[in-house]
Protein backbone atom coordinates (compact mmCIF):
# COMPACT_ATOMS: atom_id res chain seq x y z
CA UNK A 1 0.00 0.00 0.00
CA UNK A 2 1.54 3.24 -0.88
CA UNK A 3 1.63 5.68 2.02
CA UNK A 4 -0.14 9.33 1.25
CA UNK A 5 2.09 12.18 0.47
CA UNK A 6 2.81 14.41 2.88
CA UNK A 7 1.24 18.00 2.52
CA UNK A 8 2.91 20.91 3.24
CA UNK A 9 1.77 22.58 5.93
CA UNK A 10 -0.17 26.03 6.29
CA UNK A 11 1.11 29.35 5.08
CA UNK A 12 0.29 32.49 4.13
CA UNK A 13 1.89 35.17 1.47
CA UNK A 14 0.84 38.35 1.35
CA UNK A 15 1.23 39.77 -2.78
CA UNK A 16 0.69 42.96 -4.02
CA UNK A 17 -1.40 43.31 -7.02
CA UNK A 18 -2.36 46.47 -7.11
CA UNK A 19 -1.79 50.28 -4.89
CA UNK A 20 -5.30 49.30 -3.85
CA UNK A 21 -5.35 45.70 -3.76
CA UNK A 22 -3.50 43.12 -1.78
CA UNK A 23 -3.33 39.35 -2.52
CA UNK A 24 -3.32 36.34 -0.01
CA UNK A 25 -2.34 32.93 -1.28
CA UNK A 26 -2.88 30.56 1.08
CA UNK A 27 -0.73 27.28 1.04
CA UNK A 28 -0.76 23.57 2.43
CA UNK A 29 -2.78 22.14 4.37
CA UNK A 30 -5.78 24.36 6.48
CA UNK A 31 -6.50 22.09 9.11
CA UNK A 32 -7.42 22.12 12.81
CA UNK A 33 -4.25 19.64 13.07
CA UNK A 34 -1.99 22.45 11.40
CA UNK A 35 -0.49 24.97 12.99
CA UNK A 36 -2.07 28.31 11.01
CA UNK A 37 -1.50 31.61 10.56
CA UNK A 38 -3.51 34.13 12.62
CA UNK A 39 -6.18 36.43 11.30
CA UNK A 40 -4.12 39.39 13.14
CA UNK A 41 -0.92 38.41 11.29
CA UNK A 42 -2.56 38.93 7.43
CA UNK A 43 -4.61 41.88 8.71
CA UNK A 44 -1.32 43.71 10.11
CA UNK A 45 0.46 42.86 6.86
CA UNK A 46 -3.06 44.73 4.77
CA UNK A 47 -3.11 47.78 6.92
CA UNK A 48 1.03 48.10 6.55
CA UNK A 49 0.45 48.05 2.77
CA UNK A 50 -2.33 50.46 2.76
CA UNK A 51 -3.81 48.50 0.87
CA UNK A 52 -8.30 48.95 0.27
CA UNK A 53 -9.09 45.64 -1.04
CA UNK A 54 -8.20 42.17 -0.19
CA UNK A 55 -8.44 39.23 -2.74
CA UNK A 56 -7.53 35.43 -2.24
CA UNK A 57 -5.66 32.97 -3.99
CA UNK A 58 -6.10 29.79 -3.28
CA UNK A 59 -4.60 27.70 -6.29
CA UNK A 60 -1.72 26.55 -3.80
CA UNK A 61 -4.55 25.08 -1.19
CA UNK A 62 -4.01 21.43 -0.74
CA UNK A 63 -7.18 20.83 2.42
CA UNK A 64 -9.37 22.08 4.14
CA UNK A 65 -11.65 21.91 6.75
CA UNK A 66 -13.69 23.86 9.82
CA UNK A 67 -10.31 25.73 10.49
CA UNK A 68 -10.39 27.98 7.00
CA UNK A 69 -13.70 28.98 7.64
CA UNK A 70 -13.31 30.04 11.11
CA UNK A 71 -9.70 32.17 10.42
CA UNK A 72 -11.77 33.75 7.17
CA UNK A 73 -14.70 34.78 10.02
CA UNK A 74 -12.19 36.37 12.13
CA UNK A 75 -10.24 37.96 9.43
CA UNK A 76 -13.97 39.47 7.76
CA UNK A 77 -14.13 41.02 10.88
CA UNK A 78 -10.96 42.76 10.70
CA UNK A 79 -11.42 43.86 7.86
CA UNK A 80 -14.48 45.41 8.20
CA UNK A 81 -13.39 47.20 11.37
CA UNK A 82 -10.52 48.52 9.56
CA UNK A 83 -12.74 49.50 6.46
CA UNK A 84 -11.31 47.26 4.34
CA UNK A 85 -13.32 45.37 1.79
CA UNK A 86 -12.64 41.31 0.96
CA UNK A 87 -13.32 39.88 -2.20
CA UNK A 88 -14.48 36.05 -1.34
CA UNK A 89 -15.32 34.84 -5.07
CA UNK A 90 -11.75 32.74 -5.33
CA UNK A 91 -12.48 30.81 -2.27
CA UNK A 92 -13.68 26.94 -2.71
CA UNK A 93 -17.25 26.82 -3.37
CA UNK A 94 -17.66 24.86 0.33
CA UNK A 95 -16.06 27.92 1.85
CA UNK A 96 -18.21 30.20 0.35
CA UNK A 97 -21.04 28.35 0.86
CA UNK A 98 -20.23 27.69 4.71
CA UNK A 99 -18.96 32.01 5.20
CA UNK A 100 -22.70 33.00 3.80
CA UNK A 101 -24.56 30.64 5.70
CA UNK A 102 -22.64 31.91 8.96
CA UNK A 103 -23.15 35.50 7.76
CA UNK A 104 -27.17 35.06 7.50
CA UNK A 105 -27.69 33.33 10.32
CA UNK A 106 -27.40 36.68 13.08
CA UNK A 107 -26.30 36.02 16.54
CA UNK A 108 -29.37 36.15 19.01
CA UNK A 109 -29.35 38.83 21.61
CA UNK A 110 -30.10 36.61 24.19
CA UNK A 111 -27.75 33.76 23.23
CA UNK A 112 -24.99 34.77 25.26
CA UNK A 113 -25.28 34.32 28.93
CA UNK A 114 -25.84 37.33 31.04
CA UNK A 115 -23.89 38.51 33.57
CA UNK A 116 -26.18 38.63 36.56
CA UNK A 117 -25.48 41.03 39.71
CA UNK A 118 -26.51 39.61 42.90
CA UNK A 119 -28.39 41.94 45.55
CA UNK A 120 -26.78 42.49 48.36
CA UNK A 121 -29.30 40.99 50.16
CA UNK A 122 -29.47 37.73 48.29
CA UNK A 123 -25.55 37.62 48.65
CA UNK A 124 -25.75 37.83 52.57
CA UNK A 125 -28.71 35.67 52.64
CA UNK A 126 -26.67 32.67 51.24
CA UNK A 127 -23.61 33.76 53.70
CA UNK A 128 -26.13 33.33 56.53
CA UNK A 129 -27.41 30.15 55.42
CA UNK A 130 -23.96 28.82 54.99
CA UNK A 131 -23.69 29.73 58.63
CA UNK A 132 -25.96 28.40 59.64
CA UNK A 133 -25.38 24.97 57.63
CA UNK A 134 -21.85 24.76 59.07
CA UNK A 135 -23.16 25.40 62.74
CA UNK A 136 -25.37 22.41 62.13
CA UNK A 137 -22.61 20.16 60.78
CA UNK A 138 -20.49 21.00 64.20
CA UNK A 139 -23.49 20.78 66.63
CA UNK A 140 -24.20 17.13 64.87
CA UNK A 141 -20.48 16.27 64.98
CA UNK A 142 -20.13 17.13 68.78
CA UNK A 143 -22.96 15.56 69.17
CA UNK A 144 -22.00 12.13 68.15
CA UNK A 145 -18.64 12.22 69.63
CA UNK A 146 -20.43 13.04 73.04
CA UNK A 147 -22.05 9.72 72.32
CA UNK A 148 -18.77 8.36 71.49
CA UNK A 149 -17.73 9.45 74.64
CA UNK A 150 -20.27 7.50 76.42
CA UNK A 151 -19.43 4.21 74.78
CA UNK A 152 -16.20 4.59 76.15
CA UNK A 153 -16.91 5.02 79.55
CA UNK A 154 -19.75 2.00 79.04
CA UNK A 155 -16.89 -0.01 77.53
CA UNK A 156 -18.99 -0.59 74.25
CA UNK A 157 -16.40 2.19 71.91
CA UNK A 158 -15.13 0.43 68.92
CA UNK A 159 -11.78 1.22 68.34
CA UNK A 160 -8.18 -0.20 68.87
CA UNK A 161 -6.31 0.70 71.79
CA UNK A 162 -2.80 0.74 69.47
CA UNK A 163 -4.01 3.37 67.38
CA UNK A 164 -4.74 5.64 70.61
CA UNK A 165 -1.44 5.11 71.93
CA UNK A 166 0.21 5.59 68.02
CA UNK A 167 -1.42 9.03 68.38
CA UNK A 168 -0.19 9.73 72.10
CA UNK A 169 3.57 9.58 70.68
CA UNK A 170 2.35 11.68 67.70
CA UNK A 171 1.09 14.06 69.76
CA UNK A 172 3.26 13.82 72.72
CA UNK A 173 6.73 13.16 72.48
CA UNK A 174 7.17 13.79 68.55
CA UNK A 175 5.73 17.44 69.20
CA UNK A 176 8.61 18.31 71.46
CA UNK A 177 10.86 19.44 69.38
CA UNK A 178 8.89 22.37 67.67
CA UNK A 179 7.40 23.27 71.00
CA UNK A 180 10.96 23.55 72.73
CA UNK A 181 12.01 26.14 70.12
CA UNK A 182 8.82 28.64 69.67
CA UNK A 183 8.40 28.29 73.77
CA UNK A 184 11.81 29.30 74.06
CA UNK A 185 11.77 32.14 71.83
CA UNK A 186 8.15 33.45 73.10
CA UNK A 187 9.57 33.28 76.37
CA UNK A 188 12.69 35.59 75.38
CA UNK A 189 10.47 37.99 72.84
CA UNK A 190 8.31 38.80 76.11
CA UNK A 191 11.75 39.32 78.24
CA UNK A 192 12.87 41.62 75.77
CA UNK A 193 9.83 43.64 74.67
CA UNK A 194 9.05 44.03 78.80
CA UNK A 195 12.48 44.99 79.76
CA UNK A 196 13.09 47.65 76.89
CA UNK A 197 9.65 49.47 78.47
CA UNK A 198 10.59 48.93 81.97
CA UNK A 199 13.40 49.90 82.04
CA UNK A 200 12.82 53.08 81.46
CA UNK A 201 10.78 53.41 85.08
CA UNK A 202 13.78 51.48 86.47
CA UNK A 203 11.65 48.55 87.01
CA UNK A 204 13.60 45.71 85.28
CA UNK A 205 13.03 42.94 87.80
CA UNK A 206 9.47 43.16 87.00
CA UNK A 207 10.18 41.15 83.76
CA UNK A 208 10.40 38.02 85.44
CA UNK A 209 6.54 38.69 86.35
CA UNK A 210 5.74 40.10 82.90
CA UNK A 211 7.05 36.51 81.30
CA UNK A 212 6.01 34.40 84.70
CA UNK A 213 2.07 35.34 84.26
CA UNK A 214 2.01 35.42 80.32
CA UNK A 215 3.41 32.08 79.89
CA UNK A 216 1.15 30.56 82.92
CA UNK A 217 -2.08 31.90 82.11
CA UNK A 218 -1.96 32.95 78.48
CA UNK A 219 1.25 32.35 76.14
CA UNK A 220 1.99 28.87 77.25
CA UNK A 221 -1.18 27.24 76.35
CA UNK A 222 -2.48 29.50 73.23
CA UNK A 223 1.12 28.57 71.57
CA UNK A 224 1.31 25.47 72.23
CA UNK A 225 -2.19 24.93 70.75
CA UNK A 226 -1.33 27.00 67.44
CA UNK A 227 1.75 24.79 66.89
CA UNK A 228 -0.83 21.87 67.10
CA UNK A 229 -3.24 22.91 65.07
CA UNK A 230 -0.83 23.63 62.20
CA UNK A 231 1.02 20.40 62.85
CA UNK A 232 -1.12 17.47 64.16
CA UNK A 233 -4.92 19.27 63.01
CA UNK A 234 -3.20 19.29 59.73
CA UNK A 235 -2.13 15.94 60.03
CA UNK A 236 -5.47 14.61 61.15
CA UNK A 237 -7.62 16.39 58.55
CA UNK A 238 -5.30 14.93 55.68
CA UNK A 239 -5.07 10.99 57.29
CA UNK A 240 -9.16 10.80 57.38
CA UNK A 241 -9.56 13.24 54.57
CA UNK A 242 -7.15 10.50 52.27
CA UNK A 243 -9.11 7.12 54.34
CA UNK A 244 -12.76 9.32 52.57
CA UNK A 245 -10.94 9.63 49.09
CA UNK A 246 -9.72 5.75 49.13
CA UNK A 247 -13.75 4.81 50.23
CA UNK A 248 -12.18 3.63 53.38
CA UNK A 249 -14.86 4.91 55.75
CA UNK A 250 -17.74 4.33 54.17
CA UNK A 251 -15.55 0.37 54.45
CA UNK A 252 -15.67 0.78 57.64
CA UNK A 253 -19.82 1.85 58.28
CA UNK A 254 -20.36 -1.14 55.99
CA UNK A 255 -18.70 -3.61 58.20
CA UNK A 256 -20.82 -1.89 60.81
CA UNK A 257 -17.91 0.35 62.34
CA UNK A 258 -18.44 3.72 63.59
CA UNK A 259 -16.08 6.22 61.65
CA UNK A 260 -16.38 8.26 65.14
CA UNK A 261 -15.65 5.91 67.59
CA UNK A 262 -12.55 4.30 65.53
CA UNK A 263 -11.02 7.58 63.78
CA UNK A 264 -12.13 10.99 66.03
CA UNK A 265 -12.17 9.48 69.64
CA UNK A 266 -8.66 8.22 69.84
CA UNK A 267 -7.26 11.13 68.02
CA UNK A 268 -9.58 13.56 70.18
CA UNK A 269 -8.57 11.84 73.59
CA UNK A 270 -5.00 11.44 72.59
CA UNK A 271 -4.55 15.52 71.81
CA UNK A 272 -6.75 16.64 74.70
CA UNK A 273 -4.27 14.47 77.03
CA UNK A 274 -1.43 15.64 75.51
CA UNK A 275 -1.88 19.38 75.10
CA UNK A 276 -2.16 19.98 79.37
CA UNK A 277 1.36 18.39 79.51
CA UNK A 278 3.05 19.81 76.05
CA UNK A 279 1.28 23.60 77.95
CA UNK A 280 3.52 22.89 81.46
CA UNK A 281 6.57 22.25 79.32
CA UNK A 282 6.14 25.46 77.56
CA UNK A 283 5.31 27.02 80.66
CA UNK A 284 8.36 26.11 81.91
CA UNK A 285 10.83 27.29 78.59
CA UNK A 286 9.19 30.14 78.22
CA UNK A 287 10.10 31.34 81.57
CA UNK A 288 13.70 29.78 81.38
CA UNK A 289 13.47 32.66 77.82
CA UNK A 290 13.11 35.10 79.55
CA UNK A 291 15.26 34.43 82.58
CA UNK A 292 18.22 34.01 79.89
CA UNK A 293 17.41 37.18 78.78
CA UNK A 294 16.80 38.98 82.47
CA UNK A 295 19.96 37.67 83.76
CA UNK A 296 22.32 38.09 80.76
CA UNK A 297 20.35 41.82 79.31
CA UNK A 298 19.62 42.81 82.73
CA UNK A 299 21.78 41.30 85.04
CA UNK A 300 19.84 40.23 87.36
CA UNK A 301 21.01 37.01 89.08
CA UNK A 302 19.02 33.58 88.70
CA UNK A 303 18.18 33.78 92.07
CA UNK A 304 16.43 36.50 92.04
CA UNK A 305 14.99 35.84 88.63
CA UNK A 306 13.24 32.69 90.19
CA UNK A 307 12.37 34.10 93.38
CA UNK A 308 10.30 36.92 91.60
CA UNK A 309 8.95 34.45 89.10
CA UNK A 310 7.66 31.91 92.19
CA UNK A 311 6.28 35.11 94.43
CA UNK A 312 4.43 36.04 90.93
CA UNK A 313 3.03 33.08 89.70
CA UNK A 314 0.62 30.67 92.05
CA UNK A 315 -0.50 27.21 91.23
CA UNK A 316 -4.23 29.48 90.14
CA UNK A 317 -2.22 30.82 87.16
CA UNK A 318 -0.99 27.30 85.71
CA UNK A 319 -4.58 25.72 86.48
CA UNK A 320 -5.94 28.31 84.12
CA UNK A 321 -3.48 27.52 81.64
CA UNK A 322 -3.95 23.70 81.88
CA UNK A 323 -8.00 24.55 81.87
CA UNK A 324 -7.46 26.25 78.70
CA UNK A 325 -4.71 23.66 77.15
CA UNK A 326 -6.98 20.46 77.58
CA UNK A 327 -10.23 22.67 75.81
CA UNK A 328 -8.12 23.76 73.28
CA UNK A 329 -6.90 19.88 72.52
CA UNK A 330 -10.32 19.33 71.94
CA UNK A 331 -11.13 22.28 69.43
CA UNK A 332 -7.82 21.08 67.47
CA UNK A 333 -9.03 17.82 67.20
CA UNK A 334 -12.58 18.53 66.62
CA UNK A 335 -11.44 20.83 63.94
CA UNK A 336 -9.13 18.18 62.43
CA UNK A 337 -11.30 15.06 62.17
CA UNK A 338 -14.47 17.28 61.24
CA UNK A 339 -12.95 18.83 57.96
CA UNK A 340 -11.05 15.21 57.36
CA UNK A 341 -14.69 13.77 57.57
CA UNK A 342 -15.95 16.68 55.13
CA UNK A 343 -13.85 15.94 52.81
CA UNK A 344 -14.59 15.46 49.13
CA UNK A 345 -13.34 12.91 46.99
CA UNK A 346 -10.34 14.51 44.51
CA UNK A 347 -6.76 14.68 45.71
CA UNK A 348 -7.54 18.81 45.59
CA UNK A 349 -9.78 18.16 48.40
CA UNK A 350 -7.58 16.39 50.34
CA UNK A 351 -5.41 19.81 51.18
CA UNK A 352 -8.53 22.25 50.94
CA UNK A 353 -9.67 19.87 54.28
CA UNK A 354 -5.87 20.26 55.96
CA UNK A 355 -6.22 23.84 54.75
CA UNK A 356 -9.53 24.29 56.60
CA UNK A 357 -8.72 22.18 59.79
CA UNK A 358 -5.41 24.99 60.63
CA UNK A 359 -7.89 27.92 59.76
CA UNK A 360 -10.94 26.85 61.35
CA UNK A 361 -8.89 25.23 64.57
CA UNK A 362 -6.74 28.57 64.77
CA UNK A 363 -9.76 30.50 64.86
CA UNK A 364 -11.44 28.44 67.68
CA UNK A 365 -8.45 29.04 69.48
CA UNK A 366 -8.41 32.80 69.79
CA UNK A 367 -12.38 33.28 70.07
CA UNK A 368 -12.15 30.79 73.43
CA UNK A 369 -8.94 32.59 74.58
CA UNK A 370 -10.62 35.57 74.33
CA UNK A 371 -13.95 34.23 76.07
CA UNK A 372 -12.14 32.63 78.54
CA UNK A 373 -9.91 35.72 79.39
CA UNK A 374 -13.15 37.86 79.90
CA UNK A 375 -14.99 34.90 82.06
CA UNK A 376 -11.77 34.33 84.50
CA UNK A 377 -11.85 38.31 84.62
CA UNK A 378 -15.41 38.36 85.98
CA UNK A 379 -15.16 35.39 88.22
CA UNK A 380 -11.95 36.77 90.08
CA UNK A 381 -9.41 33.94 88.84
Amino acid sequence: MTPAPEQKPAELQLERRSPETLVLRLIGAWTIRSRLPTSAEALAGATRSGAREIVFDTSGLAAWDSALPAFLLRLGEGCRAAGLRCDLSALPEGVGRLLELASEVPEREDARRAKLRVPLLARLGSVVIALALASRAVLEFMGELTLSIGRLLTGRAQFRRVDLWRTVQECGANALPIVTLISLLVGMILAFVGAVQLEQFGAEIYVANLVGLAMAREMGAMMTAIIMAGRTGAAFAAQIGTMRVNEEIDALATFDFSPIDFLVLPRAIALAAMLPLLCIYADFLGIVGGALIGVGMLDLSPALYWDQTVGAVDLMDFGVGLFKSAVFGVLVAVAGCLRGLQCGTSSAAVGLAATSAVVSGIVAIIVFDAIFTVLFDVLGI
